[in-house]
């Protein structure tokens, strides 16, 4: 696969904001090729409904039909990248732009609430004392959140290349997410969950969230 779809266009990204297209996106991603058949099990779709959406995919450049194709009779896909990137300030020029950013941003958290819950209705105990979750309340400019996505990025390749074929490896989910605090004497009433203290692993260095 390519590593990065970038999108400039707010009409492509809207496309692949669609909750069933993005869900049968991120499962050719993570779980390799596969039909409109297996697809509409996983998700508990008819397989004339994802058929269809995988078209649509297709049609924009998102996936692509499998040159080793196990079965004659129906279409095995794959998708062509790693991941979708955009730029929030060029989608933000338009209403309709940052329409699809707010809608994709919106996926991307119920994408992380179903890894979360499939976690905890099956914990793994290997996997216990690494999983979870960490926040932090930092004072940065926009460079400083720039460098910090940069880094995370070199870090997870780096870190991928090094356990490359470790006997333990296996998929994992990571998001990184930044955002504004609004403090109360800006006026705004900030999500309470910014002023919770930080949930952190036992070796993370603690922080003043106040």
């Amino acid at each position: 696969m390519e590593e990065s779809y970038e999108i400039s266009d707010p009409r492509v990204l809207k496309v692949v904001a669609h909750p069933l297209r993005v869900r049968l996106l991120g499962l050719l991603r993570n779980d390799g090729p596969s039909t409109a058949s297996e697809l509409g099990r996983a998700v508990g779709e008819s397989s004339g409904s994802t058929s269809y959406h995988l078209r649509v995919l297709a049609r924009y450049g998102f996936i692509e039909e499998d040159p080793e194709q196990r079965d004659a009779r129906e279409r095995r896909w794959r998708a062509r990248h790693v991941y979708t990137s955009w730029d929030n300030a060029r989608m933000a020029a338009t209403p309709e732009g940052w329409e699809a950013v707010r809608v994709m941003q919106a996926r991307q958290v119920e994408a992380l609430a179903r890894a979360m819950r499939a976690f905890e209705d099956d914990p793994d105990p290997d996997w216990l004392p690494a999983a979870g979750m960490s926040d932090y309340l930092a004072a940065l400019p926009p460079e400083g959140v720039r460098e910090f996505n940069r880094r995370v990025s070199e870090l997870i390749g780096e870190l991928t290349a090094r356990h490359a074929g470790h006997p333990e490896a296996r998929k994992v989910h990571l998001w990184a997410a930044v955002f504004p605090h609004e403090t109360r004497d800006s006026g705004e009433h900030p999500d309470d969950s910014g002023d919770l203290p930080a949930d952190r692993p036992a070796d993370s260095p603690e922080e003043d969230d106040a």
